[in-house]
């Protein structure tokens, strides 16, 4: 190391002027960056900041005279107290003395805690005599933890060779209770995220397998054993040198991502968010195009987090049998192989899974038989640990272990536990080698907020629980449709390969259906059987894509969706699939919404199966059945059919096939009261349907009304979902906006008399919305989406334009959209609103000035235009 880090120690205390210290703390950050980016050993580098430090507080301890005050010392805590420093990790100090300071003392302590702060330097401190710290331990596990860790800077030793004699287990938190309160400890804190690190933007430190897992280890090793370091653990037993060294590297390569954080963002803060990842990952190293380095490094993150809970499980039960003494006495036989120790399954026979590997699926179709089973016990976790990393070959390769794995798979509680634990415990990575690429495997986007295979293990969970009662009140028609699966495992098969592909290139669908056939067939299935499991990988989206972007009260959409399924079968898997998928994607992504849609499309796909398409709907029979049963509805409410007639007159067919008899009963009610034809009415149904708000506008027609109201929703911070826009024969607007709160759900009970009054004012003021241009969020902003605007080809002749957009997510676009189409003079029948994450993928029905589909020269218009718009920060 450069002789010039040591200038501290060198220097008289008297020239440590603040100048002087920035001077020298620039000077060591400079030179940790340096180092850190040539290589050098991660652990070398935390540990010299922390040394540096001492050297620095030592030298500023006596220029505040401090050093003469008999029976003070300086103690370092926390992470400090360990040794360990990142860039700008907290300086955690405890300056401690055997009584209160005088004031004289005081007030030196105090120019000395300001002067750090000065600096710049992020200081945590308290002042306490031994007594104070001992009844504050007591009381606090946190503090009695930094207490038990504490370390020496400077000053008198007796003082805190005091404090040392007085934390020492038989006086102060005896080891058990240790022990249970640092269990509990990271309990409630692996309940604060969810009991996951599969976030986007995970805590490196304190999540489920980040640095305060394997801190918790070394703190209850420390507290029992008296061992200081991770390596002393393996000289008492409790960790085989495989697993220590497995636990140092996970260690380092988290104490790498903590290190780059903080140099990247020069502040102490240890979540690895959007806009930081990037940077941390070309730090690290890590190469590759677009969004390749920070994926590779995500993909590292949860592989590393996932073997440091496997190790803090097994150790943490290891220490519960040597600490509280927790051997199970309640042993009873299983199978001659297994044995259950209370409620924790174990091998009698130590070599087992060496010797058979078949062994291990046995182990888990045990726990899939007993669901008095809670988990696998401690030896037994360590032998699988042992046994998967001797395998020479994947375990499907075996025709016992395929056997085994697909009466896994046929047995009703074979995706719970049982699942859940191969998951967790790299057993399904080492059974097939297309899972083994996909552990870990994240996508950089705001939509998919678990890796790949975390991902499809929830998938495989919201299956398993579509059988449970529950599924009756959250999920009714998955429940209904999985009670009379003959064959349920067809299901789990396809959830298993479903995206199985990602990452690889290509179209993962297909790759993903090859793969699936392929397995089925080595597992035996029949023919019939793996091409079901083979289709449904390759249509897996199909079902989401056409109900959340395609009208679904087009005929033609679902006569097209009808023949692509073919069968009511295939009809239930998928629906069962895709609800599945939806939910397992991010914990936000599913609403009623979303619900009503799917179900409307597996109805209405249904009702033409068993109508058969050789025979499509009568349209003007549908148009009078919605007539009659609306005219009963608002008979019923003591309206006579003489004065719902003229109304009716000026609606066009297309309305009346396009809306429930419900909302045509609805609006006609309200249209009928309505006093004044100039005045806009709007209603916003107090039953919500459809998943949404539905709100109703009717009015006279005029130029940019959509781009009017989706400003003033946007204003309101309510997103639209779906807009049917439809005009009277007399050119009176007739439209319906299905709207959602920012959380998904519909538009509160207590806004709805303030929105109706701002949309009717907005309709009245004839002037193009002032669109309300906002900065993009701090996730947006790590985002790019090319602006794409393409023209579908109709299935069949037809008087509109389906127009698509991709783009960027970002706030007043389809006010900015509306604006456009009003400028060109295109008319907007219907709009479908899909937001991807940080992407949108919006469909919109169009037509020119004369009422004709576009022709090329207005589609190339409208693209240029539309692309213009969206790739400048401008606004209409």
């Amino acid at each position: 190391m450069d002789a010039s880090l040591l200038a501290p120690a060198l220097l008289d205390p008297a020239d440590l002027t603040l100048p002087k210290c920035k001077e020298i703390l620039a000077r060591l950050q400079d030179w940790l960056e340096q180092r850190f980016n040539a290589g050098d050993d991660i652990m070398e580098l935390v540990v010299t900041r922390s040394q540096h430090m001492d050297q620095l507080l030592t030298g500023l301890w006596q220029r505040h005279e401090l050093d003469k005050a008999s029976q003070l010392a300086l103690v370092a805590v926390g992470g400090y107290g360990r040794g360990e420093l990142h860039p700008y990790s907290d300086i955690d100090l405890l300056i401690l003395s055997n009584g209160a300071p005088d004031p004289a003392l005081d007030e030196r302590i105090g120019s000395f805690v300001t002067l750090l702060w000065d600096l710049r330097l992020e200081v945590g401190h308290s002042v306490r005599s031994v007594a104070e710290c001992i009844e504050e331990g007591k009381k606090d596990i946190t503090v009695a933890t930094n207490l038990i860790e504490a370390r020496l800077i400077t000053g008198c030793y007796d003082t805190f060779a005091e404090l040392n004699q007085a934390t020492q287990p038989d006086k102060f938190w005896p080891s058990q209770a240790f022990f249970e309160a640092k269990r509990e400890e990271q309990e409630n804190r692996h309940r604060q995220f969810q009991d996951t690190s599969y976030k986007l933007e995970p805590d490196i430190k304190s999540s489920p397998g980040g640095l305060r897992d394997i801190q918790t280890i070394s703190w209850v090793a420390r507290r029992h054993f008296g061992a200081a370091t991770l390596s002393e653990m393996v000289s008492h037993g409790f960790l085989s040198k495989a697993e220590y060294r497995e636990l140092l590297d996970c260690q380092n390569f988290l104490w790498k991502l903590r290190f780059a954080l903080h140099m990247s963002i020069h502040r102490p803060d240890n979540r690895l968010l959007f806009d930081r990842q990037r940077a941390v990952a070309t730090a690290l190293g890590f190469a590759g195009e677009g969004n390749g380095p920070i994926e590779q490094m995500m993909k590292h993150f949860y592989q590393t987090i996932r073997r440091v809970a496997e190790l803090n499980e097994m150790l943490l039960q290891l220490f519960d049998e040597a600490i509280l003494g927790h051997i199970a006495m309640d042993v009873k036989m299983l199978t001659p192989e297994f044995r259950l120790r209370g409620r924790l399954i174990d091998v009698i026979r130590p070599e087992l899974f060496r010797e058979e590997p078949a062994a291990i699926l046995r182990l888990f179709y045990q726990i899939a038989a007993h669901p008095q089973i809670t988990g696998i016990y401690s030896t037994t976790l360590r032998q699988l640990r042992d046994a998967r990393r001797r395998l020479t070959g994947f375990l499907c390769e075996r025709a016992d272990c395929r056997r085994l794995f697909m009466m896994l798979m046929r047995h009703p509680g074979g995706c719970d536990l049982a699942l859940t634990l191969m998951h967790r415990y790299g057993i399904l990575a080492a059974y097939f080698p297309q899972w083994s690429k996909i552990v870990g495997q994240m996508q950089f986007d705001m939509f998919h907020a678990y890796p790949v295979d975390e991902h499809t293990h929830r998938l495989l969970k919201n299956i398993y629980l579509f059988r449970k009662p529950d599924a009756k009140r959250s999920h009714p028609l998955c429940f209904d449709i999985c009670s009379r699966l003959r064959k349920p495992e067809l299901l789990y098969l396809a959830a298993l390969f479903h995206d199985i592909a990602k990452g690889r290139g290509g179209d993962h669908s297909e790759l993903g259906a090859e793969d699936a056939l392929a397995f089925c067939l080595q597992h035996d299935l029949d023919k019939s059987d793996a091409r079901l499991v083979s289709w449904l990988v390759r249509q897996h989206l199909l079902m989401s894509v056409t109900a959340q972007r395609r009208d679904i009260y087009d005929p033609d959409v679902i006569s097209e969706f009808a023949t692509q399924v073919r069968d009511e079968l295939r009809l239930d898997f998928l629906y069962c699939l895709t609800v599945a998928d939806i939910c397992a994607t991010n914990d936000h992504l599913w609403n009623d919404w979303k619900g009503s849609l799917l179900r409307e499309l597996y109805f209405a796909t249904q009702k033409a199966l068993r109508r058969g398409l050789e025979n499509p709907p009568d349209l003007r029979l549908r148009i009078r059945e919605n007539q009659r049963q609306a005219r009963q509805i608002l008979e019923q409410l003591d309206t006579p059919f003489e004065r719902i007639k003229p109304l009716w007159v000026r609606f066009t067919a297309d309305y009346f096939l396009r809306h429930t008899p419900e909302q045509i009963a609805w609006h006609s009610r309200h249209i009928l009261v309505h006093d004044d034809d100039r005045r806009p009415l709007v209603q916003i149904s107090q039953q919500p349907g459809r998943g949404g708000s539905e709100l109703f506008i009717y009015s006279p027609d005029s130029p940019n009304l959509f781009g009017r109201v989706a400003a003033a929703l946007d204003q309101k911070n309510l997103t639209i979902h779906d807009a049917q826009i439809m005009t009277s024969r007399d050119g009176y607007a007739l439209d319906t906006f299905i709207v959602l709160e920012p959380d998904g759900q519909p538009v509160s009970g207590d806004r709805l008399g303030d929105l109706c009054q701002s949309l009717s004012e907005v309709l009245l003021i004839p002037a193009p919305p002032m669109v309300r241009i906002r900065p993009p969020s701090r996730r947006h902003r790590e985002f790019t989406v090319n602006t794409q605007v393409n023209f579908l080809q109709p299935l069949r002749p037809t008087k509109r334009s389906l127009m698509e957009l991709v783009a960027l997510d970002t706030p007043g676009l389809l006010a900015r959209i509306g604006a456009i189409f009003s400028r060109l003079g295109l008319n907007l029948h219907a709009a479908k609103i899909t937001t991807i994450g940080e992407r949108v993928e919006d469909f919109f029905s169009l037509t020119n000035s004369e009422n004709r589909p576009l022709n090329e020269q207005e589609q190339a218009l409208l693209r240029e235009k539309v692309v213009e718009e969206l790739n400048q920060d401008g606004k209409i």
